[in-house]
């Protein structure tokens, strides 16, 4: 419409148009706040689970993944009372436990052996499940470099320092200890490793963590902020120090199982692993 045609129309029109473009950006608005995401690739290790589809077959045939405190954990014996108020003792023998995790491949990341050393095995694991996650999404990591993919990790256990710390050799801190004990760092070395340049960052929130992170995940794609988005969660029970402190709590349950929902339920059972999911609006996946 030009100027000439623009003057003939009536100020009831124009207020009209005016209200129906200022309708429509609501609706957008209103629309990106709501907007579909979809999950569209996953990766995880679990106890008694290596890959999302042996996760799957462990739930259907109901496989039963809590074992005894392993030895390269720490001394269940040394450790273990049924009294849940013995000073510096665990009140259960079970947990669940991933099969490995000093087992790691630096050179595929680009990581010296001396330098993984000094890296959280927490860290190290988010590295493999990220990276699982996204070839099960079908999204070459090449082609992620410069990207706007955005990470979001939750974690907040930290007992690889512990370990270091009990060593009692100062002589074994080194330039790589600081950022590879640090939780911050879990979700920037991943998009480090990548290259990406969306949001990045690691979230405590206890328990939760893992949700609020697929949660941040959601608001960062529908705000534009990224245009693909890991989020997920990582931890491991590495010393026991935490499971003296829930035992002192009563939060652990001695028979070492989770009966949620059951008359007889007793407190939770303390498990490991890590669930990375890969995410993207609906309408680009």
């Amino acid at each position: 419409m030009n100027s000439e045609q623009e003057n003939t129309v009536s100020p009831i029109k124009r207020a009209l148009r005016a209200i129906e473009d200022l309708q429509a950006k609501v609706d957008e608005l209103e629309y990106t706040k709501r907007e579909p995401i979809a999950i569209i690739g996953m990766g995880c290790r679990f106890p008694g689970a290596d890959n999302p589809e042996a996760f799957w077959q462990l739930l259907r045939n109901g496989v039963d993944a809590i074992t005894e405190v392993p030895a390269d954990r720490w001394n269940i014996e040394k450790f273990y009372d049924p009294d849940p108020d013995a000073p510096g003792k665990v009140c259960t023998r079970k947990g669940g436990f991933l099969a490995q995790v000093d087992g790691f491949n630096p050179e595929f990341f680009g990581i010296s052996a001396r330098e993984a050393a000094s890296i959280d095995p927490q860290q190290r694991l988010l590295l493999e499940v990220g990276w699982e996650a996204l070839e099960n999404a079908s999204q070459a990591a090449e082609h992620l470099y410069n990207s706007s993919t955005g990470v979001f990790i939750g974690i907040y256990l930290n007992d690889y320092s512990k370990v270091m710390s009990s060593v009692g050799d100062s002589t074994q801190i080194d330039a790589f200890s600081a950022i590879g004990n640090s939780l911050s760092v879990a979700a920037g070395r991943l998009s480090y490793i990548l290259g990406l340049k969306g949001p990045s960052m690691a979230i405590d929130t206890s328990c939760s963590s893992s949700l609020v992170s697929v949660h941040l995940a959601c608001q960062s794609l529908r705000l534009r902020e990224c245009n693909l988005a890991l989020a997920g969660g990582v931890g491991l029970n590495l010393v026991p120090d935490t499971s003296i402190a829930l035992s002192k709590s009563h939060m652990l349950n001695p028979n070492g199982r989770c009966q949620t929902f059951d008359a007889a339920a007793n407190g939770f059972v303390k498990g490991e692993g890590c669930g990375v999911v890969v995410h993207k609006r609906l309408k680009d996946a």
